[in-house]
């Protein structure tokens, strides 16, 4: 027992003394440390003595502005800010240049964002950017985007657009900001058109806010395209094009100021957008096919319109039309289809279906004998009209429910006239009777008013004029 008490001892003082060796050996450390930093201090402080004379090192130049990120990987885009171009975003300057700019950077690079931010304006001079560009190129708009206000500050070879986007290709606007077109000047104008007609300051024509030309696989979507001199968004010589869920908005009595205007163009459907303007919803003009307009509020305005075409005997080509599920709330016009005497080609493959119209003037319209004049020279040729059917179009009318009015030489053929049921509005002071000249086609019930019933004659309709004007290629 005694030895194991000293043994427990011997140990005890063992680890005593391991204890007081190792809190030696850190003192020892901790004191080398601080005589290396205490020299390193002394040194720097000579040195800056000697160059500044006791006087602080001065303070490092800020960092540059980070460059827009330019990524190879698709799921890291790069951003093209117009901002780091040079925009101010005040809605004064320009800042055009700067929007150039940020596009031409873009443009060379795949999956790139132009972005314009939101909460600012950005006054934009009558600009063109121009294609090609590296495939899913973005503009994206969040803030407005201005058109000089002024008539006078628009150079005359920009008075055909504002924005112009030619030979573009898998591109997209989108955003939740707004296009301005700051029509206003340009509708006054053209009140007081015909009565200084010879004054240089008034121009011959008025410019378009939104055109692509020669574009395909393009997309507009979100957006808000307001108060155009003329046409909101045209699409001409372009193919396989997308437009969703936009606004486009101008008052009633702006003149000429259609939403969406189809040129030349193929493939197109037009989709869930509320359009509120002076002229037509769309307006389908020669050398389209294969489009499809659904889901649209229309009105006020002129209704959505094929036409006119054939102006001036010009060849006219319109096929493959569906517009169906719209809406229309106080229109000139609904569904109408209107070709200037003389002209040739042929409109055909025509459906207008689910269509629901309240207070529209004249809902069925159409008009061979379309003329913007007092009078216009009756001539015997006219664009050929056939395999048109109109389905389920049923609302209030203020004026005339239908108005087929087809040239005597050149009848409309294959016109189907289903499920019709139009009874006068509250605000119709008087109405006509359903209209139908030299149309050739069926009817099914229900049809209101009866006197449709009556309307179409039965038959081919087919002559030498007819097939004459159809010979042409399209």
């Amino acid at each position: 027992m005694k030895q194991f008490k000293q043994n427990n001892k011997a140990s005890t003082v063992l680890i005593l003394m391991l204890f007081l060796i190792m809190f030696l050996f850190a003192l020892l450390i901790s004191s080398v440390d601080a005589r290396k930093n205490h020299n390193k201090k002394n040194k720097a402080f000579k040195h800056h003595k000697q160059r500044g004379q006791g006087s602080p090192a001065p303070a490092p130049a800020p960092a540059p502005a980070p460059a827009p990120f330019v990524g190879s990987d698709p799921t890291q885009l790069g951003i093209f800010n117009v901002f780091a171009f040079g925009a101010k975003g005040d809605g004064i300057s320009d800042d055009s240049k700067a929007l150039q700019a940020a596009f031409e950077a873009a443009c060379k690079v795949g999956w790139a964002t132009i972005e314009v931010p939101s909460q600012f304006k950005f006054l934009i001079q009558p600009i063109t950017l121009e294609g090609p560009c590296k495939p899913h190129l973005v503009l994206k708009i969040d803030g407005t985007l201005l058109a000089p206000p002024k008539v006078g500050s628009w150079p005359k070879s920009s008075w055909f657009q504002w924005l112009n986007l030619k030979w573009i290709q898998n591109f997209t606007i989108q955003g939740s900001g707004a296009i301005d077109g700051q029509g206003y000047a340009w509708w006054n104008l053209s009140q007081v058109h015909h009565i200084q007609k010879k004054s240089k300051c008034i121009p011959d024509m008025k410019p378009t806010a939104l055109r692509f030309y020669e574009s395909y696989n393009v997309t507009v979507r979100d957006i808000r395209i307001i108060n155009s001199p003329l046409c909101h968004l045209k699409f001409d010589n372009s193919g396989s094009i997308q437009v969703n869920n936009i606004t486009i908005t101008s008052p009633e009595d702006s003149p000429n100021t259609d939403g969406i205007h189809l040129q030349n163009t193929k493939d197109v459907e037009i989709q869930h957008s509320n359009i509120a303007c002076g002229d037509d919803c769309v307006s389908i003009q020669t050398g389209c096919s294969n489009v499809h307009v659904h889901h649209i509020n229309c009105g006020p305005g002129h209704g959505i319109s094929l036409g006119s075409l054939g102006k001036d005997k010009t060849v006219a080509c319109v096929k493959d039309i569906v517009v169906e599920n719209v809406t229309m709330q106080n229109t000139l016009s609904g569904v109408r289809i209107k070709t200037w005497q003389g002209g040739v080609g042929t409109v055909r493959n025509v459906s207008f279906s689910n269509i629901q119209v309240t207070d529209v003037k004249v809902p069925i319209m159409i008009d061979q004998y379309y003329c913007d004049k007092r009078r216009c020279k009756n001539q015997t040729e006219a664009v050929a009209i056939t395999g048109v059917k109109y389905n389920q179009i049923v609302g209030t009318f203020s004026v005339q429910p239908i108005h087929l009015a087809c040239s005597n030489g050149v009848p409309c053929t294959n016109v189907d006239l289903i499920d019709i049921q139009l009874t006068p509005s509250r605000s119709s002071l008087g109405f006509q009777q359903a209209l139908c000249w030299n149309t050739y086609g069926q009817s099914k019930a229900p049809l209101v008013p009866s006197s449709i019933d009556y309307c179409l004659r039965r038959g081919g309709g087919f002559h030498s004029e007819l097939t004459k004007s159809m010979e042409y290629s399209c």
